[in-house]
């Protein structure tokens, strides 16, 4: 193993006993992985260091200090470092600041092909009793520079290694992890800088673009919005308790979904230009201008594929006044799903949401189980540069509706079968993030153990069939009904960027997912997996010929590169083997990754 002068005896030691492959030769097929005789070398290793800016690091579970805890071998202070991974267990922001950290923590375990499980839980009575490595790589490179990242890179390629990228950890298909594998880890690169005038690298005909942003790798999207909003302007972002999803990783390169989509496009609809380390080590720009191809592949492609992202330049937006719109109803019933007045207000919603994106709405409807029993169902959406009056026009009979359905239920129903509203108002904000900082947390929606499926609804299917789209997704769990595409998102051609073309005709991204407490056996996750399954297949059923936002979708998707990149899939793949020849950028369900075993560890194509 690597030298590592910050990490104490005690951790080399935890680590030593935790692979599992014995001292076997990779074939040349096959990546390299700790345990390996190939594995790099001690020496190699402190080489590696020293051509780096920083000392390598050791990412380990998060939950490992409180095992350490109960040692009679550790330091003094690893009970109060418990006590503080204990109260930040949910805070997105904490959990990026740890490279070993998966923000859903399912992610940093790993289950054998005999079922064993392999976990470090926060409780630590579970399970084995012990913290296991599972699936956090075993050392990486905390990279500060682009020559960091170049060094790194150079360093897996010619070792032949497993590489991970790992920004913030923000995923749901487990692409910033992987066993006994190397990492880069970006997220410490936060350079920020305002463009009052762009000039696109190449470029020859003095295209400019007033008052773009360029954003490194490492930054996040609160402190972008707040960068932003310092000089005056607005850009299109992702939604996050505490905006700790990262601005220029994989939420762009696999597309960007924001809540202002319908009005402003999608992220990759807003990238100017990217930089990137390339699999030889090399620093490209891509731009319109320069390396085209590669700039067309990258928006929409899919994170940790095409190399190791740097910065990323969006276009930026006058601040805008924005309007919001809650609504909040409940039914005090012992369902998950909908029927009654809740279908019914959820129904109208499908109907009437071609003409909310139209008119420049964004946002979601979802339902589950509420805070003090029952069911709720709720709507948040907002409308940036429409008037309070115009917001209103639009939204408020929907209101109407609801509360009708509301009073109809009162007397002439169950129990079960009333409705309450509790929440019907819009309001009016001086800015898209003044809207963020008032409703959006600082924490929670992390450190769960969870799977993702989703599927893009098409218009026409909305249009033509809103009651057969809404029984569907009545019967769907969890439900997040997410409308933010359509309008600007639709006029964008499908051609100009990589992203899979189902997006362009989409109307609303459908999420579900499913979730388990730690401690539940392999057996158990595998069955409530196989319901995770049967859910998809259901949805994906409503328009089989469209696609999934690779972002924020299924790992058990029947064909990945139609589900995530529909007819741009060969293109992609085509680009890929220019710049990647050896696929050492891999993701899974990636480009690429249909010549490679489930671990991407084996090539079998």
């Amino acid at each position: 193993m690597p030298r590592v002068a910050s990490l104490s005896v005690l951790l080399l030691v935890w680590l030593a006993g935790q692979f599992v492959h014995g001292f076997q030769e990779s074939s040349p097929r096959c990546r390299c992985l700790y345990g390996d005789l190939c594995w790099p070398s001690e020496a190699e290793f402190a080489q590696l260091e020293s051509e780096l800016s920083r000392p390598l690091v050791m990412p380990t579970p998060l939950a490992l200090p409180c095992y350490l805890a109960t040692t009679p071998y550790t330091q003094s202070n690893s009970s109060s470092v418990c006590s503080t991974i204990t109260a930040n267990w949910d805070n997105g922001t904490f959990r990026s600041g740890h490279p070993g950290t998966m923000e859903a923590p399912n992610f940093e375990t790993f289950i054998t092909p005999a079922g064993q499980l392999h976990a470090c839980f926060l409780n630590t009575t579970l399970g084995a009793q012990r913290c296991e490595q599972g699936s956090v790589p075993v050392v990486g490179v905390e990279a500060h520079t682009v020559n960091d990242i170049q060094v790194a890179v150079r360093f897996a390629a010619r070792h032949n290694l497993r590489l991970v990228i790992k920004n913030t950890g923000h995923d749901y298909l487990g692409r910033s992890s992987g066993r006994d594998s190397f990492m880069i880890w970006t997220h410490h690169m936060k350079n920020i800088t305002m463009h009052e005038a762009f000039r696109p690298s190449g470029s020859l005909s003095g295209e400019i673009f007033e008052h773009a942003i360029t954003v490194h790798a490492g930054v996040q999207w609160q402190e972008a919005y707040n960068a932003a909003n310092a000089s005056g302007r607005m850009i299109v972002g992702g939604v996050a308790a505490g905006g700790s999803v990262g601005a220029a990783g994989g939420w762009v390169l696999g597309g960007g979904q924001s809540l202002v989509s319908p009005v402003y496009g999608l992220g990759v609809d807003n990238v100017l230009e990217l930089a990137l380390v390339l699999a030889n080590g090399s620093h490209a720009t891509t731009n319109a201008y320069e390396h085209p191809d590669l700039f067309w592949a990258l928006r929409g492609g899919g994170g940790g594929t095409f190399g190791v992202v740097t910065s990323v330049t969006y276009k930026t937006y006058p601040i805008v006044p924005t309007v919001s719109a809650s609504l909040v109803a409940s039914a005090n019933t012992t369902q998950s799903t909908l029927s009654g007045s809740l279908a019914d207000a959820f129904t109208e919603f499908v109907r009437i949401t071609p003409a909310l994106t139209d008119a420049g709405w964004g946002g979601y409807v979802t339902y589950g189980p509420g805070t003090q029993g029952g069911l709720t169902y709720e709507l948040v959406a907002i409308a940036p540069n429409l008037s309070w009056e115009e917001a209103n026009a639009t939204i408020v009979p929907y209101f109407d509706y609801v509360h009708a359905l509301a009073e109809n239920s009162t007397g002439s129903g169950t129990t079960e079968t009333q409705l309450t509203v509790s929440v019907a108002e819009t309001t009016l904000y001086p800015s898209f993030l003044s809207w963020y900082t008032a409703n959006i947390p600082a924490t929670g929606l992390v450190g769960s153990n969870l799977n993702l499926g989703s599927w893009l609804l098409p218009r026409d299917l909305v249009e033509t069939d809103h009651k057969r789209v809404a029984e569907t997704l009545s019967t769907v769990p969890g439900l997040s009904f997410e409308f933010v595409a359509g309008g600007a998102v639709s006029r964008t051609n499908a051609s100009s960027t990589g992203l899979n073309p189902a997006w362009r005709k989409a109307l609303v991204h459908t999420i579900f997912g499913v979730a388990w407490a730690d401690g539940t056996s392999a057996a158990e996750i595998g069955e409530i997996q196989d319901t995770l399954k049967a859910t998809s297949a259901k949805v994906r059923a409503l328009a089989p010929d469209s696609g999934a936002y690779f972002n924020e979708a299924s790992m058990f998707e029947p064909d990945p590169p139609k589900a995530f990149f529909g007819a741009h899939y060969e293109k992609l793949k085509t680009i890929k083997k220019t710049y990647d020849p050896m696929d050492l950028f891999l993701v899974l369900e990636g480009v690429g990754s249909d010549e490679w075993d489930r671990e991407l560890r084996c090539k079998i194509h």
